[in-house]
């Protein structure tokens, strides 16, 4: 198996991502009993805390697959270990994405993995390791919102109930993001290994921006809308009205005035 070739000691968990899940399980249990005196505190704390682990858990899904592909470098780079710190860009992969959760709520597809393409034999197998990222982020969400579709929304506090949705939307816009074929997303990705040498050749120079033209478009108001009424489809969806999600957001912005409105409505 190709995991023999790893040490043991490079897919031993960081001590770094257990301190994040810490904060994430500690937040949770402060939102879900309400201990903190300032629930958006809490909320906050939770959220971002989520976040950042599915962040890891994104990139360790496209180096785990890596790893099964036949790139036995990513144990070596510390890519196993779900340490974040141990990224090829710390500052797009978990930095960037959290500001920008702080300021506009949107999840932030990062980049991080350097995975030896060369390595790699088959088609099929490039394009799974660009789509693991994204699928993560998937699953992420359906375990978010399984109290809502699952109909068990019974006994859930409501600032742990809008955290999720919050929470959910990120997962969402995440994926959304990731998966268009834009060079430099893992949609590009997952297409890239099907397209000729010569298309190839002349998308790579675009690379570093496809990211930066994704976000120019968002600016765009009739894209925004368009982009967001996708989501909120997609969060319908699974179960999560508007008013949820919205609210959680509130609840992050802690300090913004009446950042409590729906617990006190």
């Amino acid at each position: 198996m190709t995991t023999a070739t790893t040490r043991r000691s490079d897919r031993r968990i960081s001590p770094v991502f257990v301190g994040i899940a810490a904060v994430m399980g500690v937040a949770g249990w402060a939102t879900w009993t309400g201990f903190a005196e300032q629930p958006g505190v809490a909320v906050f704390l939770f959220v971002t805390a989520a976040w950042v682990v599915s962040l890891c858990l994104h990139e360790y899904a496209h180096a785990r697959t890596a790893l099964h592909s036949g790139d036995i470098t990513v144990g070596t780079k510390g890519y196993l270990s779900l340490n974040p710190l141990a990224y090829t860009h710390a500052l797009l992969s978990i930095v960037l994405p959290v500001i920008f959760v702080i300021m506009g709520g949107i999840g932030l597809p990062g980049g991080a993995v350097f995975i030896e393409r060369g390595r790699i034999r088959g088609r099929w197998k490039h394009s799974l390791i660009s789509a693991a990222g994204p699928l993560t982020n998937v699953l992420f969400a359906v375990v978010c919102t399984a109290p809502f579709w699952l109909h068990a929304l019974d006994g859930v506090p409501p600032a742990f109930r809008y955290a999720l949705a919050f929470l959910a939307l990120l997962q969402v816009t995440a994926a959304i993001l990731n998966s268009l074929p834009v060079p430099g997303l893992d949609g590009y990705g997952v297409i890239e290994p099907w397209l000729s040498y010569g298309v190839r050749r002349q998308v790579e120079p675009f690379a570093p921006f496809g990211l930066l033209a994704v976000f120019a478009l968002l600016w765009i108001p009739s894209v925004n809308r368009e982009f967001f009424h996708l989501i909120d489809t997609v969060l319908g969806g699974l179960g999560i009205e508007g008013r949820d999600a919205d609210c959680g957001q509130w609840l992050y912005r802690f300090w913004e005035t009446d950042n409590d409105i729906c617990l006190r409505s």
